[in-house]
Formats: C-alpha cells, sequence, structure tokens
C-alpha cells in the first residue's frame, strides 16, 4: 500500500472537502458501467459520447420467424422467438372490423440453438391449417395475442410453475363498446408457464387496468428488476395526442403502483413501443429501443437508443436514430420496422438484437455507445465515485496510432501518488477487458471503498464500459 494511500480513509475524504456530500458519491461497487448516459461523467474535454449503429447480418432461410412485437428469450442452450401469426393475413382491421382483426391473431414461436438457423417446432399444443408446423402456443386468447410479451422471471423464489411470465391485451375506446360487451373489459391479462410453451392465465381479470393504456396497442412489457427489488411494466400511453411511455412497479404481478408518464419524447415525436429491458451484462441500466412513428411520413418507422436507471425519465443523450429504415423498399412501408424485445450474446464478441421480418443486427459486447476522443487526444473527468474491486477493467477499441490513459484522483482533482497519468501504461488495441496498469502500483484495493476521480485521456479511442473488480 501506497503511505498516502492509508491517510486517506473515506470520512477523512469528506470531512476534508466540505462541498462533497456523502449522496453525491456514486456508489458503483463491483457493477459494470457503459457510457451510454451522462452517469459518470463529470466534464469532457475534447471528447463526446458517440451513438454506434449495429450492423444487419446476412439473413438465414428458411424459416425466418416475422410478425410484429417479437419477444428473444435465451434459456439454458435454447433461443425461443416469440410472434405474432395471423389466420388470415387478408384480415385487416379496417377491412373487416375489430373483432374479426383479433379474433385472427395467434402467438407462434421458433427456436435455434445460436439466435441465427432457427426452426418452427411441433408443439401439438394447437392445431390450425394455416400454421402446418404446429408452433402455436398460444391460441383464442382475444387481444392477448395481439402483443403477447414473454419474459423469464429471474426474481429469486418465484415458483417453478411461474418461472415465465407474460403481458398481453388490448383497451377498448368508446365506439368499441359493442365489442366489449362481448369480450369483457380490456386491459393488460397475466399469464404464466413452466416452460415457456403451455401458457395458463394467472387469473381471469386484467392485472393493469385498460383505462391506463388508453388502446394498449403497442408492445407492452415487463421484467423483474434486480436492482428495483420489484416487477415493472413500461407501457404505451398517449399523452397530448402523442404516443408516449409510462411505467409502473409491482411486488406480486398482480396489484400495480399508479402508473408515472415518462418524459423521454422529444417535441412532436411520436413512440410507437417501450422496448425497454435490463441489459443482460449491466441489469441495473435499462435500454429502450423504441419505434419511432413519422405519422406524416407515410407512417415510417425506425429504431431510437434510450437508457434509463428507473425511476420516471428516460436518457435522450443520443438523439439521433438508432437503426434506420434502409435502402429496401419495404423498410420504409407502413409500421414496417419494430425492435423486438431481448438482446443476447450470440458470440464471444457480438451480441444480436431482432428486427420485424427476423431481420438480426449485430453489435459489439456492450457496444451501443462509447466514450471517444479524437486522434488529437482528449479527456473526460468523471463524477466522484467509490468502487469495490482490486483492478479495473475497460471495453476499448483504438486506432494503431490510438491509446487510452486512466488517472485516479482525489475528490478535489490532484492525482493519488502512483496513479497519475504518466504513471498508467497506455492502452492500445481492441479489448473486451484490458487491465488499466499503473507502473509500480499493481493493485486498486488500497483505494477500494474510498471517494475518488478518474480521468481518462483518449486518442483516436472509444471505451464501451469500465468495471471494478477482483
Amino acid at each position: 500500500m501506497h503511505p498516502a494511500l492509508a491517510a486517506f480513509p473515506a470520512a477523512l475524504v469528506l470531512a476534508t472537502v466540505p462541498w462533497l456530500k456523502a449522496e453525491d458519491v456514486l456508489d458503483l461497487g463491483s457493477r459494470r458501467e457503459l457510457f451510454v448516459d451522462r452517469y459518470l461523467i463529470a466534464e469532457l474535454r475534447g471528447t463526446s459520447l458517440r451513438l454506434h449503429k449495429p450492423e444487419l447480418a446476412p439473413p438465414v432461410e428458411p424459416p425466418r420467424p416475422h410478425g410484429h412485437y417479437a419477444t428473444v428469450l435465451h434459456d439454458g442452450g435454447t433461443f425461443r422467438f416469440y410472434y405474432r401469426g395471423d389466420k388470415d393475413p387478408a384480415v385487416g382491421w379496417k377491412t373487416h372490423g375489430l373483432e374479426a382483426y383479433h379474433d385472427g391473431e395467434v402467438t407462434l414461436v421458433a427456436e435455434s440453438p445460436d439466435a441465427i438457423h432457427w426452426t418452427l417446432p411441433r408443439l401439438g399444443l394447437y392445431e390450425h391449417p394455416s400454421f402446418p408446423a404446429g408452433n402455436i402456443v398460444l391460441l383464442g386468447e382475444f387481444g392477448v395475442n395481439h402483443n403477447f410479451a414473454p419474459f423469464i422471471d429471474t426474481r429469486p423464489g418465484v415458483p417453478p410453475a411461474q418461472r415465465y411470465k407474460a403481458l398481453g391485451g388490448l383497451a377498448f375506446q368508446a365506439h368499441q363498446q359493442e365489442v366489449r360487451a362481448r369480450r369483457g373489459p380490456g386491459g393488460l391479462r397475466a399469464f404464466v408457464s413452466a416452460d415457456g410453451l403451455h401458457w395458463s392465465k394467472l387469473q381471469s381479470e386484467p392485472v393493469i387496468p385498460e383505462e391506463w393504456g388508453q388502446y394498449f396497442d403497442s408492445q407492452n412489457h415487463a421484467f423483474w428488476s434486480a436492482s428495483e427489488g420489484c416487477y415493472v411494466c413500461y407501457f404505451r400511453r398517449f399523452v397530448h395526442g402523442l404516443r408516449g411511455i409510462a411505467r409502473t412497479t409491482s411486488e406480486d404481478f398482480v396489484h400495480w403502483t399508479p402508473f408515472v408518464q415518462l418524459t423521454g419524447n422529444l417535441p412532436g415525436e411520436h413512440l410507437y413501443t417501450p422496448n425497454t429491458q435490463p441489459y443482460f451484462r449491466a441489469p441495473h441500466i435499462y435500454v429502450a429501443t423504441p419505434t419511432r412513428f413519422m405519422e406524416k411520413r407515410g407512417a415510417a418507422t425506425d429504431i431510437l437508443f434510450m437508457t434509463t436507471r428507473g425511476g420516471s425519465s428516460y436518457d435522450r443523450t443520443l438523439t439521433e436514430a438508432f437503426i434506420r429504415p434502409g435502402l429496401r423498399r419495404d423498410g420504409w412501408a407502413n409500421r414496417a420496422n419494430y425492435a423486438a424485445i431481448g438482446i443476447h450474446q450470440t458470440g464471444p464478441a457480438e451480441m444480436s438484437l431482432f428486427l420485424t421480418g427476423g431481420r438480426r443486427y449485430v453489435l459489439r459486447l456492450d457496444g451501443f455507445a462509447s466514450l471517444n476522443g479524437p486522434l488529437a487526444g482528449g479527456e473526460m473527468l468523471t463524477k466522484p465515485l467509490r468502487f469495490a474491486g482490486a483492478q479495473l477493467d475497460l471495453n476499448v477499441s483504438t486506432s494503431a496510432a490510438g491509446r487510452v490513459r486512466v488517472a485516479v484522483l482525489h475528490v478535489d482533482g490532484t492525482a493519488v501518488p502512483g496513479f497519475a497519468l504518466d504513471d498508467c501504461e497506455p492502452i492500445y488495441g481492441d479489448e473486451f477487458a484490458s487491465i488499466v496498469r499503473w507502473k509500480g502500483a499493481p493493485s486498486l484495493a488500497a483505494l477500494a471503498g474510498q471517494p475518488v476521480r478518474l480521468k481518462f485521456e483518449l486518442a483516436d479511442a472509444d471505451i464501451f464500459s469500465l468495471h471494478f473488480h477482483d
């Protein structure tokens, strides 16, 4: 241990910096943190946050699962792609009416060992001539099949029979009261399953009332949040004529708190789907890939990237489109682009997300966005933070001429002896867990638990995430 370090316990640091309050120190523990927002950032000097665009992977035929409001889950060695199907695609709500349209919807599933090559399993649960493969997992649930959204419940102690859960349903408007009288009240209904294939209602009544969502004709998705210790549901709601997103929480998946309308829409912007989910390598960060709906441009759609850590707002630091409609003509058709729920690791270095029509897009792990420095160089100073662990890893990429260096500072901005920028061994290359090393200071253990700052120096480099650990 450096002699200078032993003299700086956390309480003394706070006492000698009177403007610093305990609540102003970010407690990272050993969590992975991504550069997708300004959570860590106090000051940018010649650096910026940069959104990275997913790359379209080559299609694999046949089959390729398709349909709006899809969900991709990974359980053991199997990926399951849940999607909506229509008994007769020619039956539409404009041509045949709401009731006939929703009567014709079913929930289908495809399976894959790698999220690339898909098969349609013959389940034998429901039979219908329009789906000879026999891959129906839900049929005859009016409205629910429109937007059935399953998830794997990771709550500790969840009963095995309820390991999978799902929400689905619609709301009926004033002009649809005859349908409501025949079909019962709308709202989001809860379903449970032991294996993700055999589904049953948790209860007959909706768990989220129809008046909350106004329509619910979107992909309304829930999950267990380990960071918040409750179930969280994000659903679509109209506000001042614009499609927006609301959220509610629950301890038991049946009784839900009064909803909160989230801020996140830019002026005049429709967010058609919430698509908000915990990121699998940093589940305290919820990643959202909503569909932006351009009503006056032929109902064209693209995919955005937003984040939230709970609460009543999304971070919109990165406002440009995440996935554009592309060159394909059908990508610019009416409501042609919806991202599926589910972002998964599909290789040692990559993760995948999916769109309408079974399109697969790939990114590097943690690669939604990065802290970027130009070749001329730049710096980033973090807010005061404390960590747990003995080393710092970076998910980093540089050019052949680029580099990254890191300094550990006291909260007043002075360098901790042995951990200045000039003490740091330059990092260059492309690594997902590059260890930061300082000359003569092999371990960060002596600084663990103490308020510090980090200073990053970047030249033609990107840092995607950081991770303190043992």
